[in-house]
């Protein structure tokens, strides 16, 4: 059944959706449509300029944002939107080429510290304007100012941040 079918007028269905109207519908698939095509675009430049899916430039560029370019995987996994596991294996590529480098967290020994090395601080630099080229081209330049603003108040309603990263 399509999520746009309606019931029948006057039936009282309990157990059935309240299915989408065609605006919502409409919001609804424009959304997964840029959930689902837009990391291609962006990434198809980072693989290109740098050898970087979106998923590994992100990570490096959350690091290397963070106070004395550290952060805790946990943390890291969120914003880069990823789970642990993959976290940890794209984490230990980047150990072996030198980018990274983990330990315990001094404050904590529960957690992990990812911390940017110079040379992971100089490919993310280095992949950057790529990454900024394809962000402008597919998301903001096609956009108003008034548009972007609407973007933002958007996913600020849409986010769903653990306490401790709010």
């Amino acid at each position: 059944m399509a999520i746009t079918a309606t019931p029948n007028p006057g039936e009282d269905a309990p157990d059935e959706p309240l299915w989408l109207a065609a605006d919502e519908k409409e919001a609804w698939t424009g959304l997964v449509s840029l959930v689902l095509l837009l990391p291609g675009r962006l990434e198809s430049p980072l693989q290109h300029a740098a050898g970087l899916t979106l998923f590994e430039y992100l990570t490096l560029s959350h690091i290397s944002e963070a106070p004395e370019r550290r952060l805790r995987m946990s943390d890291l996994a969120y914003l880069a939107n990823g789970s642990l596991s993959r976290l940890s294996n794209v984490v230990k590529r980047f150990e072996q080429r030198g980018w990274v480098e983990r330990s315990p967290d001094p404050d904590d020994g529960r957690y992990t510290i990812a911390a940017l090395t110079d040379i992971g601080y100089e490919v993310v630099v280095a992949a950057a304007p790529a990454h900024v080229r394809s962000v402008r081209q597919f998301v903001l330049d096609p956009l108003t100012a008034a548009d972007q603003k609407a973007l933002a108040r958007i996913a600020a309603k849409l986010r769903v941040r653990p306490v401790d990263l709010a």
